[in-house]
Parts: structure tokens; C-alpha cells; sequence
């Protein structure tokens, strides 16, 4: 068992010291002939491999588009231990802890992590072992992992719930850059204001956006982050600060939850611990309680 405990008011004072287990397990940088293994070693447990399967299938193992680079640990047999996504953001499955380990060590050489994501007791593993040598913590959050497979509350219908346009840039944009200023405390228009425009307009493009307008104004938004015929991920879900409590949300998460489930066995999102209203809207939805979740918002370092 690896599981440790995570230091939740003071992050960066982790374990100043801590010993890496005894290892027989390569890493190894992956390539776009991998991916069918990939996938199938992702596939086992589905519901928590949302985030690295998504990038898999929309970007394949080796793009600009996954802002960072994909590795595999394998045993001495040849056998896939975990799979990692280390970049901007930091996702992994591990099946051992000399693979979260391993995992760690190449981490503590990216600089430009933002974010580490992953179940609770992995993330505090991991961290054990990353933060002798990587970045400090700016924001961690304890995060609730809901899923949904059936059956969907019933709600009133909203006619205008589609997928979102280039035309609905203008207004996705801001209200994007909202959700992640809330979630992270930093604002993306102020750090990556370009890029982070053309991330929303490709999401545009793949069909991953679903908004509700009236009257030129954005009343609802939600992102599909991974869209696999196991599981559909969501983020981003936004409601117009004015029209907030009016039950919209759970109208427009339940319709799209009916609509997403006639092609993949549920539908998962993660929720602050903080957030009780947001809670609350999803488990009026139909939405279970999985597992906690840690997100480690972390600062880059100064060189």
C-alpha cells in the first residue's frame, strides 16, 4: 500500500526527505504506436482514466495539443506499470509505487507544471516522492468525483441547449476564463490570453462545447473533456451570474446527460468540496458520489 498522508494547510512542507522504493520498472517515452496499448491499459478502470484517455483520442500520444509528453513504466517483463502525462499538467495511472515514483523523478525535471490532478491517495504519493526537487504549491483543492449512468432526473426541457459555434467565441471566452479563475485563482485572459482563446475555439471545432443562448447572451455553458464510449467527462459548467438559482443548471445538465448517454455507459464530473450549491445541482441530477479527488495548482519555478 502507498498511500501518505498529504499536508493540507502548509503543501510545500512536504517530506523534505523521502526514500524512493526499490525499483525494477523503465520508463520510457511514448509514441503514437502505442497507443492502441495505451488505451487498452486506460480502458481497465475508465472512470478514473477520463483526463489521460481523453488527450489520447483527441491528440494522440505525441501532440502540441497535450502541452506536455506522455511516458510509460513497464516491469521487467515489458508489461505497462502506468501511464503519465507530464506538462502543463500532470496525470497518471500507476499500478505500483515504484511507477508513481518513477513518475515523480521525471516530473521534478518539467518546470512548467500547472497542474496535478489524479484520486486522493495517489496524488498524496506522488507528492511524497515529487516534492523534495519540484515546484512548490500555489492552490491544492479536495475535489468530489460524481458519476452518472442512469436513470437521468427529469427536468423541464430546454429548447436552445446545442453545441456551441465560432459565432458563441465572444461569449464562451470570458465565461470559461470565469470557471478556471474560480477553480485555480488565476485568470487565463491575464497569464495566456491568446492561447487559451484558440483552446476554446478548437473545443468549438471538435463539437465539445454545448451552450444556451437568449438574445445574444450566454445562459449556460459545458465542455466535454473526454468523450469515450465508457465514460464522458465534464468541465467548465457555467451558468450567467443572473440567472443563477433559477434551476437552470440542473435542467441543462440533466438534458445533456440524457443526450450523452444514449452513446457512453455514464457521465463524470469533479466538484469542489467547496462548492455545495454545485454539489447539490448534480446530486438533483441523478449524480452518485465516486471518490475524492486532489487538484495541486502548482507554481513554476524561478530560474
Amino acid at each position: 500500500m502507498y498511500a501518505s498522508t498529504l499536508p493540507k494547510e502548509n503543501l510545500a512542507a512536504a517530506l523534505s526527505q523521502y526514500s524512493y522504493p526499490p525499483s525494477s520498472v523503465t520508463v520510457q517515452r511514448l509514441t503514437d504506436e502505442h497507443r492502441d496499448e495505451v488505451l487498452a491499459f486506460l480502458a481497465a478502470r475508465p472512470i478514473h482514466t477520463f483526463g489521460l484517455a481523453g488527450f489520447v483520442r483527441d491528440n494522440g500520444l505525441v501532440s502540441p495539443h497535450n502541452r506536455g509528453i506522455f511516458y510509460a513504466c513497464r516491469n521487467a517483463d515489458g508489461d505497462l506499470e502506468g501511464v503519465a502525462l507530464i506538462g502543463h499538467f500532470i496525470l497518471f495511472e500507476a499500478r505500483s509505487a515504484e511507477a508513481i515514483a518513477a513518475f515523480a523523478r521525471v516530473a521534478q525535471q518539467c518546470s512548467t507544471a500547472f497542474l496535478l490532478l489524479g484520486e486522493e491517495e495517489n496524488v498524496q504519493a506522488f507528492w511524497h516522492y515529487y516534492s523534495p526537487g519540484g515546484q512548490s504549491v500555489h492552490l491544492y483543492c479536495r475535489e468530489l468525483l460524481f458519476e452518472l449512468n442512469g436513470p437521468v432526473a427529469v427536468r423541464e426541457s430546454v429548447p436552445g441547449l446545442r453545441l456551441a459555434t465560432m459565432d458563441d467565441l465572444d461569449l464562451i471566452v470570458p465565461a470559461h476564463a470565469e470557471t478556471a479563475f474560480i477553480e485555480s485563482g488565476i485568470d487565463p485572459l491575464e497569464t495566456d490570453p491568446e492561447g487559451f482563446r484558440a483552446r476554446c475555439a478548437r473545443r468549438i471545432e471538435m463539437g465539445k462545447t454545448w451552450v444556451w443562448t437568449e438574445n445574444a447572451k450566454l445562459m449556460f455553458k459545458a465542455e466535454i473533456v473526454s468523450d469515450t464510449p465508457d465514460v464522458i467527462y465534464l468541465e467548465g459548467v457555467w451558468v450567467h451570474p443572473d440567472e443563477r438559482g433559477k434551476g437552470y443548471g440542473s435542467s441543462c445538465i440533466s438534458q445533456l446527460c440524457r443526450t450523452f448517454l444514449q452513446r457512453t455507459q455514464s457521465v463524470c464530473i469533479l466538484v469542489n468540496e467547496k462548492f455545495k450549491a454545485a454539489q447539490a445541482v448534480y446530486r438533483k441530477a441523478g449524480f452518485s458520489f465516486i471518490s475524492y479527488y486532489d487538484t495541486v495548482f502548482m507554481k513554476q519555478k524561478v530560474h
